[in-house]
Formats: structure tokens, sequence, C-alpha cells
């Protein structure tokens, strides 16, 4: 019982210091711009086209369970409408980050694990390289840079996916929907929908390198830290 209680209370530390010590390292150490650049690349081509076929039906089901109610009390008119206040404040946010915990969180504590099994991190240290500085950092950043604008991307399909189904379904027009549009959403909707991005990217990067450096000296270990990962990162993004 005393080693399970000692590892609950460990984990959150070591995340903690994670972050404080990456956060200390963004502004007191030479930028990687190169390993940024492919991080950011690489959860651009493997999350772009999932966010966007996912945000689609996001959008087509809230509104279509909004329709629903809001003809049931006879203002049908702003069933479209009402739909994207959900959609750009809660389901795009939410769908971009759980696309990206699960393709890109998983990807970066593989990698990191893979790395740790080749001794390639401990090859760094032995050369005076830190991975907080060569790994963790640039990944973080990559995050912190593509999760808004892939929010952005799903604010723009999930709509279009509620404006389908209220078309469709419930037979509000798009030169009715789009004026509706205006009268219910404004700017601050979509900025409390985008705020919650770096908080989402944060949580996925540093789950995802925190598990990938726990990884011990088989290929096992990396596939249950990429697991854990995944649902860590999922869990929590959630939550917040």
């Amino acid at each position: 019982m005393a080693v399970s209680a000692a590892s609950v209370v460990r984990g959150p530390g070591e995340i903690a210091a994670m972050v404080v010590d990456g956060t200390r390292r963004i502004f007191t150490t030479r930028f990687q711009v190169r390993e940024f650049i492919e991080q950011a690349w690489f959860i651009t081509s493997v999350t772009l086209m999932p966010t966007i076929l996912v945000s689609i039906p996001f959008g087509a089901v809230i509104s279509l369970q909004v329709g629903n109610l809001t003809g049931q009390l006879g203002a049908q008119s702003f069933a479209g409408a009402t739909a994207v206040l959900a959609v750009v404040r809660e389901a795009a946010p939410i769908a971009a980050a759980l696309i990206i915990a699960g393709a890109a969180g998983s990807a970066i504590c593989s990698d990191l694990g893979a790395r740790k099994i080749r001794e390639e991190i401990d090859a760094m240290r032995t050369l005076g390289l830190d991975p907080i500085d060569v790994l963790v950092v640039p990944r973080t950043l990559a995050l912190l840079i593509m999760l808004p604008v892939l929010g952005f991307i799903s604010n723009i399909t999930g709509l279009v996916g509620g404006a389908l189904m209220a078309w469709v379904d419930l037979g509000v027009s798009p030169g009715m929907f789009v004026p509706r549009l205006y009268e219910t959403t404004g700017v601050w909707h979509l900025i409390v929908g985008m705020v919650k991005a770096p908080f989402f990217a944060v949580v996925i990067a540093v789950v995802g390198c925190w598990q990938g450096m726990l990884v011990g000296g088989s290929a096992e270990s990396v596939g249950q830290r990429t697991t854990r990962a995944v649902v860590e990162a999922i869990f929590l993004v959630i939550v917040f």
C-alpha cells in the first residue's frame, strides 16, 4: 500500500516538474527549429483528415438533437444556430484534442520509448545534451501551435456538418441558417472554445513525453506506456 500511495503522489509531481522545467527551457536554451518543424508537420499529416472527418458528424449530430428540441418549442429556425454554440464552444476543441491525443500523443510516447530502448537518450546525456531541450520542448511547442489550428479547422467543418443536417433534416435553409448564426454566435464564443486548445496541447504533450521517458528495456513496455499515455491524455482532456 505504501508503494502504491507513493507512486500516486510521485506521478503528478514528476509531470508538474516536467512542465515547469520545459517552460523554463523554452526561454533559456537554443530552440530546436528543425525538430519543431518536423513534429509540426507530422502532427498535421496524421491528424488533419481524421479531425475533419470526425468534426462533420459531431456538428451534424448536435444540430439534429438540438433541432428536435427547438422544433418542439416552435423555434425551429434557431435550431442550427443554437447547435453552433455547442460546436464552437465544446465539440470542436474536444474533437481536435481527442484525435491528437490518439494519433500524435501515442506517436510521441512510442518515439521517445523507442529512443529509450535504443539508449539514444542516455547517449544524449553522455554528450552533454538534455532530452528535455532536444525532444520534449519541440514536441510541446508543435502541439501548442497545431492544436489551435486544427481546432479552428474543426470549428469550420463542424459548422458545415451542422448546417447540412439543419437543411436536410430540419428544413432550415442556408439562407436562414447564416443570419441566425450571426445573431446567436459572436467572436467571444469562438474565443472561449479556442482558449482551451493550448491547455489541451500541454496535457497531451506532457503526458506523452512523460510516459515515453518511463519506458523500460523492452518493446512490451513501449506498448504499455503508449496505451497508458493515450488513455490518460484523453481522460485529462475531458476533465479539463
